[in-house]
């Protein structure tokens, strides 16, 4: 399994570039997994729903499954998030992961910038960005694929994704 990360600021377009990257790249025969960091406090069931009324009477963890998928949905309780190598061991085996924020980690990365959202690069003081997907040229001698070219951050994913020991 490989890693690469996208990394950048919020509102610097990480979630769309992504949502344009995944058929790219499943469409070249990958099988292409993601793991997202959220910043606030998010909730994928619904309240009325029984998996929801299991999980506000106090389950650690509620499976739901169908015939179309299944979610496990784990309650921290006041523990501490877990660490990205922990929520990575927890994915099945595919060619490549995606994962979008955790930008304070040390995996590769990609720098997602754009100039509009008035924010400073990541880069150089995170030495793991590898290179940027961005809608200027970046300040440092980094590999650069425009915002807008899919298929050119594609092949900076596929250049600097590295091997996932876990």
């Amino acid at each position: 399994m490989r890693l690469i990360g996208l990394a950048g600021w919020s509102g610097a377009g990480k979630t769309t570039l992504l949502a344009r990257l995944i058929p790219c790249l499943t469409g070249r025969g990958l099988r292409v997994s993601t793991l997202k960091h959220a910043h606030h406090r998010f909730d994928v069931d619904q309240p009325g729903k029984d998996s929801h009324t299991h999980r506000q009477a106090g389950a650690h963890q509620v499976l739901v499954s169908s015939d179309a998928r299944w979610a496990l949905m784990t309650e921290l309780r006041g523990a501490p998030e877990p660490p990205l190598a922990e929520l990575l061991a927890k994915l099945d085996p595919v060619d490549l992961v995606l994962v979008e924020g955790f930008k304070r980690d040390r995996h590769p990365k990609i720098e997602v910038h754009r100039a509009a959202n008035g924010k400073p690069w990541l880069h150089p003081e995170d030495p793991a960005i590898r290179a940027v997907a961005s809608d200027v040229i970046p300040p440092a001698p980094l590999p650069h694929a425009p915002l807008d070219d899919v298929e050119a951050v594609a092949e900076l994913v596929l250049r600097h994704a590295a091997p996932w020991p876990g």
